[in-house]
């Protein structure tokens, strides 16, 4: 595989035109998450998530990455898939993480991922990555969008100098 700045374009451009599966499953995971936490959650717009998915594609480093991991998602199949149940749950997981952004969100991103996993089934027409790849869209990005109460707070842990 041969990446290039067009085929992170290209790659962007599949993200931004999943919105209409993964911003569904973002607030699906929300609504639950916020239920088992007993805690109000914002819910997450198209609007919102394109203009995520333009700020990760904003810093190249983190572009090609993203772009890399969800090109072999996209293009990954196993046949009868469960043998390869084992790479795309990694490379889901490492994709959810890489979205989140730093420490907590990175670990939050890859237990989220498996929470949205269970939820989200492909189409029988399919890769067997893509419904991983958009499992782990909807995890990193809704962790990296505000709407959790605990981070638009200031840290009771945050020592001042």
């Amino acid at each position: 595989m041969h990446v290039s700045p067009a085929r992170v374009a290209e790659e962007r451009d599949w993200v931004i035109n999943r919105a209409d599966t993964v911003v569904p499953l973002i607030n699906n995971v929300r609504d639950d998450l916020g239920e088992v936490f007993g805690t109000d959650v914002d819910s997450v717009s198209e609007s919102d998530y394109r203009d995520a998915v333009d700020a990760v594609f904003a810093d190249g480093d983190l572009a090609v990455n993203v772009a890399a991991m969800v090109a072999i998602l996209r293009e990954l199949d196993v046949e009868g898939d469960y043998p390869g149940f084992v790479v795309d749950e990694l490379l889901g997981r490492e994709l959810a993480a890489t979205i989140a952004g730093p420490q907590p969100l990175r670990t939050l991103g890859e237990a989220t991922f498996h929470y949205a996993d269970v939820r989200v089934h492909g189409e029988a027409d399919e890769n067997a990555g893509i419904d991983d790849c958009e499992a782990a869209l909807a995890a990193g990005f809704q962790e990296r969008l505000p709407g959790w109460n605990w981070t638009e707070r200031e840290s009771p842990f945050a020592l001042e100098r």
